[in-house]
């Protein structure tokens, strides 16, 4: 063997051949002439066996040659062949994706989810709820957004969809989807939340879906209501509005304008397309930040006043009986409000380093900080928030964590930057009473058993 060459075993001189073979290149009639140079000096044996691969000449190699092996010469040489060794064993276990052998499908007009992902709501008669456990990132696909109505899904044919303004204005207004579209559009992140979002009807088998599943995110994009109004003549005297919808239910509620006016809008659509029908299509009133039953879905009638309109659905519904016998109403705003949503039930979890992930939200603006206790609530950490932290929208929380395989209980709480903090059950009693069943956000958490399963806390949110 020629002094100053790196040798090749058999499976790195069989890869090297097959490769250089297929690609027919310029390496190929290399390493064909290297193969004739070495023959020529009779180590042709060294084709059937092994293979030399020609190394840069220095002054190491003189010396080789001269009868001298340095230590540099062996390490280069030892080292070189070693790497090469290791590539060509790495190469050689790539083997063919069954995926490759056919020909995929063509493109077609609609995409779909993998057959593989089985995310899908969980329904009842009035409402469905976002498998908050299976998602990512803060979007939620429109099709698994929460839905919650009163009379059903109605069928609106866009051509003939209006917007009637009217009331306390100077030019009661009828828009068409198209003249709305016309306007200046405008898109906002955030989330909606129905107010009676708290269900633990399973015990300790509840899943974070059933939890808190009734709240959603997506980017809203429409024409801001303050557009709309000015465009109308809202009256000085004007102070609220009435916002009716079109299904069987005539939904309607009473909105303060000077508490919305710098963010509600007019949406036609949702994550890049078209409202889903049952999130309103073809518009709907958006109010970030404020309890999803205000924000009213197909949206047909705006009427202007100078008082609330005292609906069914702000004054025997909608309304929060206090611990002293007086009654909140109007309760638009959506407290700050976090939730685990792995590990949860059905989970099962094994000692050693692992994520504590979740989502939080505030209707009062950014969420400032979420803390997670890994002993039911003794001590807490703060957790890592996710960028973008947008303000009236879910944001991601994460906290790095090893389990020692004893039973414990995660919990989490959120902070906005109001500095509300999220409050224990008892605490929430103590101010809201027994009787209500809206606006309910305590602090939650999961139970982890000793043999790693996952079950809802219900002790903490029992009476």
């Amino acid at each position: 063997m020629q002094r100053g060459w790196v040798v090749l075993t058999q499976a790195g001189l069989d890869w090297h051949r097959s490769h250089l073979f297929e690609r027919g290149s310029a390496v190929n009639r290399r390493a064909a002439a290297a193969r004739s140079w070495g023959g020529s000096r009779g180590a042709r044996r060294a084709v059937v066996k092994e293979t030399t691969v020609r190394r840069p000449r220095n002054s190491s190699h003189v010396a080789a040659r001269d009868g001298g092996v340095t230590r540099r010469t062996l390490l280069a040489n030892t080292l070189g062949a070693a790497a090469v060794t290791l590539t060509s064993r790495r190469a050689s276990g790539q083997g063919r994706p069954e995926s490759a052998a056919r020909f995929g499908r063509l493109p077609n007009e609609l995409g779909a989810r993998s057959p593989a992902e089985q995310s899908k709501r969980l329904p009842s008669a009035i409402s469905s709820r976002t498998p908050l456990q299976d998602l990512h990132g803060t979007i939620t696909p429109a099709d698994l957004h929460f839905e919650r109505h009163h009379a059903g899904v109605p069928a609106i044919d866009p051509r003939a969809y209006r917007l009637v303004v009217h009331g306390m204005v100077d030019r009661p207004t009828t828009f068409s989807l198209d003249e709305l579209r016309r306007f200046p559009s405008s898109s906002r992140t955030c989330f909606l939340e129905c107010s009676g979002n708290f269900g633990r009807q399973s015990g300790e088998r509840t899943t974070a879906q059933e939890l808190c599943g009734l709240t959603s995110q997506s980017e809203w994009t429409g024409v801001r209501l303050s557009t709309l109004f000015r465009e109308v003549g809202v009256m000085a005297q004007a102070t609220w509005f009435l916002a009716e919808g079109q299904d069987a239910a005539l939904m309607t509620r009473s909105i303060p304008i000077r508490d919305i006016l710098d963010e509600a809008m007019i949406a036609y659509a949702q994550n890049g397309e078209g409202l889903r029908p049952e999130q309103g299509y073809p518009a709907r009133l958006l109010l970030p930040g404020m309890e999803g039953n205000a924000s009213v879905k197909w949206l047909h009638r705006l009427e202007l006043a100078d008082q609330p309109f005292m609906t069914r659905e702000e004054t025997s519904k909608y309304t929060d009986p206090l611990a002293d016998g007086s009654t909140r109403q109007f309760s638009f705003v959506i407290d700050a409000r976090s939730v685990i949503t792995s590990p949860s039930y059905p989970h099962t979890v094994q000692p050693g380093w692992f994520e504590i992930r979740g989502i939080a939200w505030s209707g009062r603006g950014r969420i400032q900080k979420v803390e997670v206790s890994t002993n039911g609530g003794r001590t807490w950490a703060a957790a890592e928030l996710q960028a973008p932290v947008l303000p009236k929208a879910h944001t991601r929380f994460r906290l790095l964590w090893r389990w020692d395989g004893t039973a414990t209980e995660i919990v989490s709480r959120a902070i906005d930057e109001t500095g509300y903090v999220q409050p224990e059950w008892k605490a929430l009693q103590t101010v809201r009473g027994r009787r209500t069943r809206y606006h309910l956000n305590p602090v939650t958490g999961w139970r982890i058993g000793a043999d790693g399963r996952v079950l809802f806390g219900i002790e903490r949110v029992t009476t």
